[in-house]
């Protein structure tokens, strides 16, 4: 039985939130036009077009920010599809990472990638609908099924289309889509406080000690060498077959902007006592990245308190700091300006998609060294910005796992739903 106005689909009976009883599934490819339309920019080789890969698509922000102005004469093969105002793009490579986005107004006639699935809404449909539909743990966990055990994991368009979704009247629609856009707007707001906050103790640093580049203030100018108790110590190089379970040890991506992420989802090892002595990292020790693509050489954090011996990785070093000379929360603050960066920059010796630093090139940078009280100064104020940071993130995180629960409610899947209108 189907609705007068409506695509055919199974009706299926369960209390949803934000959906009715007795909503009927369909498959998208009965919701949205079969042929979204195609463009081949070549055939104007001195016009320019804006064109939008997979990479131009934040799979974080579910948008598009990195849309690129091109030359017809600049075209990639793949820069065929032409899209509209309300199309939701769904990447059809590595469908786990879900990057998706509604197309802006801006950007209406433009040209993406064919590796999206292009959803182009029905009157049956909201635009807005299908995007947060796309975005449900439900259409990602049926594409990742699809995908399971391929060495390049792609899905097809075909296979896009066939997933189910329930499809209320527009009315119901419209009040789903609303219910979800606030919660998309509280997200956001979180994300640009946190993203601002974050930027509060640069400019912190900045306003007590001036530009590090042109030291207006005069500050003494030495070197990190001499502001060490001991030489710079690389760390602990270990086969995988130790990784498991043992000593926590600190690698390359458990820290950002200075800062270690979580202690506790550290992975672990099996060493010694004398690795452990040797390695063993101390709060208030700076450890930078010595090897790394070119980006991110440099990357720097300070060793918090710690619950139990904690060693780190031979990708970076420690330093161990002279506190009668230098405060530690200082110099993780000097380490992340630009001419900390720029020193590291220039030293850096450079081979394919990897870079590296010495010991000597680290002891050579120079340090702006103002009186320790002023350092001392900022580090206080420094903690104190650093536990706002602290809430803002837990607040992140809580409008995170709100939106994500709605959208859980909003498509939760029927237990006898098979998930795609047909296999493809």
């Amino acid at each position: 039985m189907s609705t007068p106005g409506r695509p055919k689909g199974e009706y299926r009976s369960a209390q949803r939130e934000g959906t009715p009883v007795s909503t009927p599934w369909v498959a998208l490819r009965d919701v949205v036009e079969p042929r979204p339309g195609t463009l081949n920019p070549a055939a104007w080789p001195d016009d320019p077009f804006t064109y939008i890969d997979v990479a131009g698509v934040c799979n974080k922000q579910k948008a598009i920010t990195g849309a690129r102005t091109l030359k017809g004469a600049e075209a990639p093969s793949r820069a065929r599809r032409q899209i509209r105002h309300g199309d939701v793009l769904v990447s059809t490579v590595r469908p786990n990472l879900n990057a998706v986005a509604l197309v802006p107004e801006s950007l209406d006639g433009e040209v993406a990638s064919t590796a999206f699935c292009v959803l182009r809404a029905t009157p049956a449909v909201l635009p807005q609908y299908l995007y947060f539909f796309v975005r449900s743990r439900l259409f990602v966990s049926r594409l990742c099924k699809l995908v399971a055990g391929a060495l390049y994991p792609a899905v097809t368009d075909a296979q896009v289309l066939a997933q189910t979704l329930p499809l209320p009247d527009l009315q119901q629609q419209r009040r789903i889509v609303d219910l979800l856009s606030c919660a998309q707007s509280v997200l956001r707001l979180r994300r640009d406080i946190q993203k601002n906050t974050a930027r509060m103790i640069p400019a912190l640093f900045n306003d007590m000690f001036g530009n590090s580049m042109t030291n207006p203030k005069g500050w003494p100018v030495v070197s990190l060498g001499s502001l060490l108790q001991e030489s710079p110590q690389n760390g602990l190089y270990k086969h995988k077959s130790a990784y498991g379970s043992g000593t926590p040890i600190l690698r390359i991506d458990a820290f950002y902007d200075g800062e270690i992420c979580d202690l506790t989802a550290l992975k672990r090892l099996r060493l010694d006592d004398d690795e452990a002595l040797r390695f063993a990292l101390a709060p208030g020790d700076i450890v930078i990245n010595r090897v790394n693509s070119p980006e991110y050489l440099g990357k720097s954090t300070l060793i918090p308190a710690l619950a139990e011996t904690t060693v780190f990785e031979s990708n970076m070093m420690r330093l161990r700091l002279d506190t009668a000379q230098i405060d530690p929360r200082y110099m993780i603050s000097m380490l992340q300006t630009q001419r900390a960066k720029q020193h590291i920059r220039a030293n850096a010796r450079r081979a394919i998609n990897q870079a590296s630093i010495n010991q000597q090139d680290v002891k050579s940078m120079p340090v702006l060294l103002p009186p320790l009280a002023r350092q001392s100064a900022f580090a206080r104020c420094a903690d104190a910005t650093t536990a706002v940071i602290a809430k803002q993130a837990e607040a992140l995180i809580a409008a995170e796992a709100t939106f994500e629960a709605l959208l859980a409610r909003v498509f939760q899947p029927m237990k006898a739903a098979a998930g795609t209108a047909a296999s493809a």
